[in-house]
């Protein structure tokens, strides 16, 4: 029975630094929903709650690479340069920044928080590629949840400074 009592206090706990965590972030829903969707959150310690959501950011990014890829080999002219971009700007989140904060959140965490900044920027800069051209940007959505998730990791991040 002590046991069961003193396990039932350390999940209220878990949850509590959860709660606690995304109510400092810019979004408490999509922070609550990406970092609930790792099955390890519940024992997670601060700096694994911002890893979840650095880890999502980089599973979404590599998604979208492949999609830039494919309709890079499509051939359709006037979209080219916006895809160009865009491709620069996902792989600068994913050679740059996804590892600065991916090893800073237990080192340095400006250092993460930074990189987190930057990944915002980069999917708004590969939204506003396409304002120039006529087709409106297939990854809209995507640049938005990026951005949303970046600025949640931002937030968990500013915890650890």
């Amino acid at each position: 029975m002590v046991i069961q009592a003193s396990a039932a206090r350390g999940r209220r706990k878990d949850e509590q630094l959860i709660e606690t965590t995304c109510t400092n972030t810019p979004d408490y829903e999509l922070c609550i929903k990406v970092i609930r969707a790792d099955p390890n959150c519940a024992s997670a310690p601060l700096q694994d709650l911002a890893l979840i959501t650095v880890a999502e950011i980089k599973r979404k990014t590599e998604a979208i690479i492949v999609e830039i890829e494919k309709l890079q080999k499509s051939g359709e002219e006037k979209m080219q340069p916006a895809l160009t971009k865009c491709r620069s700007y996902y792989n600068a989140v994913m050679v740059g920044n996804i590892p600065v904060a991916e090893q800073t959140t237990w080192g340095n965490p400006k250092f993460a928080e930074n990189a987190m900044a930057d990944t915002k920027n980069e999917a708004v800069m590969c939204e506003k590629a396409f304002d120039k051209i006529p087709t409106p940007s297939p990854f809209t959505a995507e640049n938005k949840y990026i951005a949303d998730v970046a600025a949640v990791a931002r937030g968990i991040i500013r915890n650890l400074l």
